[in-house]
């Protein structure tokens, strides 16, 4: 099945077929449409026309648009990372307490927390590249808010509303890679979503070496300033399209991400049975998540989101310059990047691997390094070593999970640090270890799988 044809003269004077006359999608579906463009001249049409063959040509890869759609992550990341840099010149220029940065560092979770809870039924509802862009307008004014905060009260707001923002990406963002990615790339395209949330917090611990807070928050406009025009260059889910009942738009869709010369019968019908095979059912309510087919795939998701976030990764991140300035680093900024640049490249490597090892592999590899690393930081700081100075329902639910455990974390990560450096980290070593008994017994492996075969397993 193809959408490339070929040009026919007639009596109307030679309209080309309907595979030149494409154009940009709109933002509500995201699909190419036909456009009849007259023969003749020099007009609007002709030039419409001639430019939809060159885009023809090049096609709109899901490639492309993944790296569009990570400017998502890439802002979720930057929102991480900034309160590490920041802590102590927030704290002195307003004269906030330690438990009031913590607070304010922590509600970015709260308000992703609301985020995630309405993001299973905006992204149903509105369609995917419709949630991204909600999700950037509180994104762009909470950023202002804080860069022109004079007290407390414009600080919390705007970190509640970067964090509602970001609620919705966390689960778009891996939802729209996961549904226009060929089964062949959809581990390294997934990636892609983990690697931008790295490169967001390397970019804030590296701009605040160098420009004051307020400065940092306003370059944190950057990202979903960009992802707004953006969004309009691409398509929308074809599985969405599918889901909604837009099958031309659908598939109009899936031939565009998959290229003007590719065959997607194949794919057309799975999409398909898989579409009518969900109709068939009643809407899921809470009782019915009891069932192995919901229950299984849901506590691993919660399970994995929960344990994540348990193992302290963003008390550590929200406050990396504090923990490298109790270890007794003269320059804890520059240690903090560095701890940026490690996670990229980690993040880079995994993206490379994710399709050849398999994410079960990789995650059990992961969280050993996790619980052995963090035990050493943690007898560290106790011997001494070192100086101490001090799908929609079940994505939401998961979601929700996931932030509300990272409120906990990042709301006690400096008041945990502040008891005691190596209790902290052996809080966390346990987590670890407990993640990686979680993954061994119950993570399947889901490497050259489709979406659709993976959810059937469960069954």
């Amino acid at each position: 099945m193809s959408f490339r044809g070929e040009e026919s003269g007639g009596e109307d004077g030679g309209r080309t077929a309907s595979a030149s006359d494409l154009r940009k999608p709109f933002l509500h579906t995201g699909s190419w449409y036909k456009m009849s463009s007259a023969g003749g001249g020099g007009g609007m049409g002709s030039r419409l026309g001639s430019s939809a063959y060159s885009l023809r040509d090049s096609s709109v890869s899901a490639v492309l648009c993944t790296l569009i759609v990570a400017l998502g992550p890439i802002q979720f990341g930057f929102t991480c990372g900034f309160s590490s840099p920041t802590q102590d010149a927030i704290i002195s220029d307003l004269g906030l307490t330690l438990s009031e940065f913590s607070l304010f560092g922590s509600l970015s979770n709260v308000g992703a927390m609301v985020g995630a809870i309405a993001s299973g039924q905006i992204a149903e509802y509105i369609g995917r590249k419709g949630s991204l862009m909600i999700a950037a307008i509180p994104n762009i004014i909470g950023w202002l808010a804080i860069s022109f905060a004079k007290d407390s009260s414009f600080l919390f707001m705007g970190r509640l509303l970067e964090g509602f923002g970001v609620g919705v990406i966390s689960y778009v963002v891996p939802v729209y890679i996961a549904e226009i990615a060929p089964q062949t790339m959809r581990g390294a395209l997934g990636s892609v979503n983990q690697l931008s949330v790295t490169i967001g917090i390397l970019l804030a611990y590296l701009l605040g070496m160098f420009v004051p807070w307020r400065i940092l928050s306003v370059l944190g406009i950057l990202p979903c300033s960009i992802l707004i025009p953006g969004l309009f260059f691409i398509p929308e889910s074809p599985r969405w399209l599918a889901k909604m009942g837009k099958m031309e738009d659908f598939e109009s869709s899936l031939q565009v991400l998959r290229g003007f010369e590719t065959d997607i019968a194949v794919e057309v019908n799975e999409i398909k049975r898989s579409v009518q095979s969900s109709r068939r059912r009643t809407t899921i309510r809470f009782a019915d998540i009891k069932q192995k087919r919901y229950s299984v795939p849901l506590m691993i998701g919660i399970g994995l989101l929960v344990l994540q976030q348990l193992s302290g990764v963003n008390g550590i991140l929200f406050y990396a310059a504090s923990i490298f300035k109790a270890a007794g680093l003269t320059n804890s900024n520059l240690a903090t990047f560095g701890l940026g640049v490690v996670q990229v490249v980690a993040t880079g490597v995994t993206t490379w691997l994710t399709d050849k090892a398999g994410r079960r592999l990789l995650l059990i590899i992961s969280t050993t390094g996790m619980t052995i690393t963090l035990v050493v930081v943690s007898v560290s700081f106790f011997v001494k070593i070192l100086p101490v100075n001090i799908k929609s329902l079940a994505g939401s639910v998961a979601t929700l999970a996931n932030w509300l455990t990272a409120w906990l974390i990042t709301m006690t990560a400096s008041l945990m640090l502040s008891w005691s450096n190596g209790g902290t980290f052996a809080i966390y070593a346990a987590v670890c270890a407990g993640t990686l008994v979680f993954v061994c017994l119950w993570v399947p492996e889901t490497k050259g799988r489709t979406l659709e075969e993976i959810a059937f397993s469960f069954r």
